[in-house]
């Protein structure tokens, strides 16, 4: 089991999926990463208005207006159909992030707000105490998680890191903080593994269309294949339970993908058939809207912890 640490370089960070990039390393299954990351919008300090020269993206990356990520990594002796096991070790914040509303979002148009109507806040974060405080004094409590982790499609060309796909992506769920675990469907040989897009805070559904976009200090990762578990759509076991991740066009057929994973699960973890478990998650799964925001909709399923007893 070794620990690799990956430099915030350029020729580290890319800004679209691809199954024909080449990974920046490749690992044993059981390896760890540690790397640091930019903003979504390839940015490490709050001052400058523009990304830094050797940070810069490339054609594709700007007219699709990808995240920075980190890979992409490719862990030996992934193939398609096995599923890739990721564990958040670690997630620590930078010193400041941002966060904004308005400027004529289809959803805050629906919401009436006009075009000029705009809200811009600067963070203060603390990474020990796990507080953040703005320009006007206003104080939460951080719960940091990437954004993005995520697998390209198998197809052929780049693709746009902003819609969440089956195999990861812009999930956008909260509740992917440390001590969390990530199970994704592997799409392509060597799993070719990305990661970024630090978030301070959000909550469900991420109605503004961003949380607290902020650089990352740490991200440790570590790395496992499970040949046994075979996935259509992610799941993952939190602090707070299992859940299972949902991503549709259409927000109700994105709930259903995702309880219709979470039946799975609970036919898995207690030997129930099929009814039984539709019974049972009726009284003890909660569907939570993970995000609205990112064309495709996201939708997770969540088992608390001891909520079923035997």
């Amino acid at each position: 089991m070794a620990l690799h640490t990956i430099p915030l370089e350029r020729r580290t960070l890319h800004g679209v999926f691809s199954r024909d990039l080449p990974p920046i390393l490749q690992i044993d299954p059981g390896d760890s990463i540690a790397f640091s990351a930019l903003t979504d919008g390839w940015r490490l300090d709050p001052s400058s208005g523009n990304t830094p020269t050797h940070f810069a993206r490339n054609k594709d990356e700007v007219e699709l207006n990808g995240h920075a990520l980190c890979g992409p990594i490719a862990i030996r002796g992934a193939q398609p159909g096995m599923t890739l096991e990721v564990h958040v070790d670690e997630v620590r914040v930078g010193n400041w992030g941002q966060s904004g509303a308005g400027g004529g979002s289809e959803l805050s148009k629906q919401l009436g707000l006009t075009p000029d109507d705009r809200a811009s806040m600067l963070w203060e974060l603390d990474a020990e105490a796990l507080v953040g405080k703005n320009q006007y004094g206003h104080i939460i409590t951080l719960r940091p998680f990437m954004g993005v982790m995520g697998l390209p499609p198998d197809l052929p060309g780049v693709h746009d890191t902003g819609p969440p796909r089956f195999c990861g992506g812009n999930l956008d769920c909260k509740e992917l903080v440390a001590g969390s675990t990530l199970f994704l469907p592997i799409t392509v040989p060597g799993a070719l593994f990305s990661a970024g897009d630090g978030h301070a805070a959000q909550g469900d559904g991420e109605v503004s269309g961003g949380a607290i976009e902020c650089p990352l200090e740490r991200v440790q990762l570590t790395f496992q294949l499970r040949p046994e578990v075979r996935l259509s759509t992610p799941r993952a076991h939190t602090p707070i339970g299992w859940i299972t991740l949902g991503l549709h066009e259409d927000l109700d057929e994105a709930a259903v993908i995702a309880l219709s994973a979470m039946l799975d699960l609970m036919q898995e973890q207690y030997g129930l058939d099929r009814a039984a478990a539709l019974s049972l998650a009726s009284l003890v799964v909660d569907l939570r809207i993970t995000q609205i925001v990112d064309g495709v909709r996201g939708v997770h399923a969540l088992l608390p912890h001891g909520a079923i007893r035997r």
